[in-house]
């Protein structure tokens, strides 16, 4: 399997909620709001034997000729944004979410960015995500996913295609979920933001903004010890210097 980090960049988030640019190079995280957070927003695309597979969607921003920048990441990997034949979505914040669909502003309507895959979302995230809003959900960015005839809305725990497990473990937010692809006997596993750095899987703490953080914290720990058997890789979504690493 080949993994592709899809990465929109730094940026600080603090209570607000707000994902502000941040410029590794010249900025200082000690300017920023107190208690920011340092995270790198970076979806993936992992290319199988069987599909062209896209986890998380990213921010939704666009660049300055309009191209979504998901899309434009994975232009300028060699891939047409039209080959995605899977979009697996972790949960449905902001910055997880942002690019399952695109505007029409001449049209004004929303349309899915990737017409020709498969998403798939836990159906009591969706609900739960609808009913909750802003600031953590942005629901206009994937609203559209209720009546499109290309989701699958899972429940629970299950298997896509005999390869990809699904896995829902709450803990960042109630009803997030977590995927592992497995194929020619290597194993790649997706945290979400339950594990989303390097450096919060070789720590023991528990963080504020999770909905139930010692829980967070024991799957981490759960996790690495088990990658470590099973010689995993780990992608990081928000992780600035790693995004993925073989256990």
């Amino acid at each position: 399997m080949k993994i592709i980090p899809l990465s929109e960049g730094a940026f600080t988030i603090d209570k607000t909620k707000v994902f502000i640019p941040f410029n590794k190079e010249k900025d200082d995280l000690q300017d920023r709001a107190s208690g920011s957070l340092l995270v790198e927003v970076q979806p993936f695309c992992i290319i199988t034997k069987k599909d062209m597979l896209l986890i998380d969607t990213g921010l939704g921003f666009s660049n300055p000729d309009g191209i979504l920048q998901i899309h434009q990441n994975l232009i300028n990997n060699g891939i047409d944004p039209m080959d995605v034949t899977k979009v697996l979505l972790s949960h449905l914040h902001k910055d997880h979410s942002g690019g399952v669909c695109k505007k029409d502003k001449i049209l004004n309507h929303h349309f899915l960015s990737f017409p020709q895959a498969t998403y798939y979302v836990n159906k009591n995230e969706f609900d739960y995500a609808i009913e909750k809003g802003t600031p953590s959900y942005t629901t206009k960015e994937f609203e559209i996913l209720a009546n499109a005839d290309n989701v699958i809305f899972t429940e629970g725990s299950g298997i896509i295609n005999q390869y990809i497990s699904y896995e829902v473990t709450g803990a960042h937010c109630p009803f997030h979920q977590t995927f592992m692809i497995e194929e020619d006997g290597e194993k790649i596993f997706f945290g979400g933001d339950v594990a989303p750095q390097l450096q919060q899987m070789k720590s023991r703490f528990i963080a504020k903004y999770d909905f139930d953080g010692k829980k967070s914290m024991e799957l981490r720990t759960l996790w690495w010890d088990q990658a470590q058997k099973e010689h995993w890789t780990f992608l990081f979504y928000h992780d600035i210097k790693t995004p993925f690493l073989q256990r």
